[in-house]
């Protein structure tokens, strides 16, 4: 790099210095709430203030955009644990995803693996600019110093940087290791090692880290406003690495085989009224789902690859392919189909709970992935990973805005109404989700076993608890608080 540093770049270090404060405000002080929110606020505003609205990719740009904040709200409106942690990575990738792609040009097809490496790219390059910018600013602080003792003073400063974190670290395990070393730190002025000092150090870093990162970054993504023509795409049939037809053709008739065997066996005793004998449906049903949802991403992983990697194909060869494949999917779906009642009966004899809804969810976007790639079948000029990206997308939001922890507790109470079976204990590792289902029981049946005592213990936690700070302000945890303060509970 041999640009020079201007006074605009000085400003908008500021601009991201402030970011950077309102990032630690946001998400290290407590649990992270409404201030999700708050910072994506700030953080898009920044972006079209650094780039004044000159965007690309505009349609795929505002998807990605609606979801980042549809997740980001769940902060604020849900209190689930599953999503909670998941989305601390989701959601930053989805944001450095989504500045990426509308800095692009817009002949860059951006659901090629190329686009890939181009985040990758943008990401090293904004902290080769953090490095060149400090730098230039070093030679200009110090410009009338000679060069040996800029130098010096340069290696000084990495030096601190590097050394003052190690001796915080290594002074409290000497610490911990000694205690006549112990009493003499203590000794020290009591401001040196003052806890409140410290968290300061700590998040004065984090202020720092999230300055940089965000200048870096944002300072080498620049939009190319001029129109430029597209360059070639290779054929996805010039690949490097083939597979011959006939040798296709022999898997898929073998597999195939095995498998329509496997959906006639299912249609005779599964989807009809009969059933194994020696089990019962719930053993049934745990017995096979797993390895029919193994299969089936093994049979969409073969299609995947023979769409892909078959070139040398007579017209003859690529329709009776073209039937192969449909077959293939076809029962692939009868599989998904059947693990899919084989997991509903199991919930039915023991109950509902976040990993199988999970896996519900999941098979149904299966189900939508094999019907699109039997579109591709027979329309050849589709492309396929374009519309996986979009639907994996679309299906992690929906799951996300519809609360499934809620749905959990509603199968479940629904469930206790039916066959009086209900695992309150499992509720209770919901969450304030959780919670609010019990409160609910409670209100009906008082008397159920154990159910006061988690309430109370769960009542008399929140009275030691500490009010949250705004960071960490939730809907869901405001409601069930309240509903909880007003039961009038007795230790048992």
């Amino acid at each position: 790099m041999d640009a020079e540093v201007k006074q605009k770049d000085w400003m908008f270090l500021l601009v991201c210095l402030g970011l950077g404060v309102l990032a630690e405000l946001s998400f290290f002080h407590g649990m992270i709430g409404v201030s999700y929110l708050v910072f994506l606020t700030g953080f898009y505003g920044v972006v079209f203030y650094r780039f004044r609205q000159t965007f690309t990719h505009r349609r795929i740009g505002l998807l990605v955009m609606v979801c980042i904040w549809m997740l980001a709200a769940g902060y604020l409106l849900y209190d689930n644990v599953f999503f909670y942690v998941l989305n601390l990575l989701a959601i930053p990738f989805l944001v450095y995803f989504h500045i990426v792609l509308i800095t692009s040009p817009n002949n860059l097809k951006w659901s090629r693996p190329k686009f890939a490496v181009r985040l990758a790219a943008k990401f090293g390059q904004g902290m080769k600019y953090c490095a060149f910018f400090f730098n230039k600013t070093f030679r200009r602080v110090f410009r009338n110093l000679n060069e040996q003792t800029a130098q010096t003073v340069k290696r000084v400063l990495v030096g601190l940087v590097i050394g003052v974190p190690l001796l915080f670290l290594i002074t409290a395990l000497l610490m911990s290791a000694d205690a006549v070393f112990q009493e003499m730190i203590l000794e020290l002025p009591m401001f040196i090692l003052d806890l409140n000092f410290l968290e300061s150090v700590f998040r004065t870093a984090a202020v720092m880290i999230f300055t940089f990162l965000f200048f870096g970054i944002l300072q080498v993504l620049v939009v190319k406003t001029k129109k430029s023509s597209p360059k070639p795409v290779q054929e996805s049939g010039t690949t490097a690495i083939s597979l011959n037809s006939v040798t296709a053709v022999t898997i898929l008739i073998l597999l195939n085989t095995v498998y329509v065997l496997f959906a006639v066996v299912q249609f005779t005793y599964f989807f009809g009224d009969g059933l194994q004998e020696g089990y019962t449906f719930a053993e049934y049903a745990r017995r096979g789902f797993f390895e029919l949802v193994i299969v089936t991403m093994i049979n969409w992983t073969i299609l995947i690859c023979c769409l892909k990697l078959i070139t040398d194909m007579r017209d003859s060869m690529k329709r009776f392919l073209k039937l192969m494949y449909s077959l293939l999917i076809i029962v692939s779906g009868v599989m998904l189909a059947s693990a899919y009642q084989r997991l509903s009966m199991y919930e039915a004899a023991y109950g509902f709970t976040l990993d199988r809804l999970l896996a519900h969810a999941f098979m149904i976007f299966l189900m939508v992935i094999f019907a699109y790639t039997l579109i591709r079948v027979w329309i050849e000029g589709i492309e396929l990973l374009h519309f996986y990206l979009i639907a994996g997308l679309i299906c992690y939001t929906v799951l996300n805005v519809v609360h499934i922890e809620q749905l959990v507790v509603e199968e479940n109470l629904e469930r206790y109404e039916d066959t009086g079976k209900l695992d309150i204990h499992y509720l209770n590792t919901l969450g304030y989700t959780g919670i609010e289902g019990l409160i609910e029981l409670y209100k009906q049946e008082p008397e159920y076993p154990e159910l006061e005592r988690i309430l109370y213990y769960r009542q008399l936690h929140m009275k030691e608890q500490t009010l949250n700070s705004w960071q960490s302000y939730n809907f869901t945890k405001r409601d069930v608080r309240e509903e909880l303060m007003k039961l009038d509970l007795e230790r048992q």
